[in-house]
């Protein structure tokens, strides 16, 4: 059955989208057609947000201002987050563990796909650096990304910067019978040693057993 070409063509679009394919699009474009007002809303959503969002010229994130909220609320940091793409930042920020500034490169080195250093803002990182005393790679455990981390570490080995990279290893609660051969790599590769503890009182001796009464004896006389 050939469906209506304005049908048709939204179908198409949602299935454009990552992570959705032609079974979800048809169910997200059924659904939208079904309740217009959740179709009018999501369309309402979409054009203020598109004529608002903007890309950061200090760090490349997008935001609704530029500089964004990053970069205006942590410029007195000192450490820099290089990551990959917007999508790093926001799981960063959702785990709470991290409170410096970040600088998106947009992708990762690749001769095959013809991305260079100046496409991923490299010159513009290397000013970025000023007044920054760490730098930390959190970049795709892959060949493009390890690339990448070297070739930016390479860049700032002439500078007070120092470059760390995120552990790699075992995930919590993992076994190591179920990790790949290059998870238990970086984790064997990036082991560390336990910390002693301080020293623990001596837990008590059990209770020794007395020992029989032996008989004494005298010698003669």
């Amino acid at each position: 059955m050939q469906l209506p070409p304005a049908i048709d063509l939204l179908l198409q679009t949602l299935a454009k989208l990552p992570g959705v394919g032609r079974r979800a699009a048809r169910r997200v474009g059924l659904a939208l057609l079904t309740q217009p007002a959740k179709g009018h809303e999501l369309a309402a959503v979409l054009h203020n947000v598109l004529a608002q969002t903007t890309t950061c010229q200090q760090c490349h994130m997008l935001d609704v201002t530029s500089p964004c909220q990053y970069c205006t609320t942590r410029a007195a940091s000192t450490q820099l987050c290089v990551v990959e793409g917007v999508a790093d930042v926001w799981a960063i920020e959702e785990s709470g563990a991290y409170h410096g500034r970040y600088f998106v490169l947009g992708g990762l080195l690749s001769a095959i796909d013809g991305i260079t250093p100046d496409d991923l803002h490299l010159p513009h990182l290397l000013q970025q650096c000023s007044g920054i005393t760490e730098v930390i790679l959190d970049l795709h455990a892959s060949l493009a990304g390890q690339a990448t981390a070297h070739v930016i570490a390479r860049k700032l080995a002439g500078t007070s910067v120092r470059v760390t990279t995120l552990a790699r290893g075992l995930p919590v609660g993992a076994g190591v019978d179920y990790m790949d051969k290059s998870t238990l790599h970086f984790a064997l590769d990036g082991r560390q040693e336990l910390t002693k503890p301080d020293a623990a009182p001596t837990p008590p001796q059990p209770a020794q057993r007395a020992n029989p009464r032996r008989r004494e004896t005298h010698p003669d006389t």
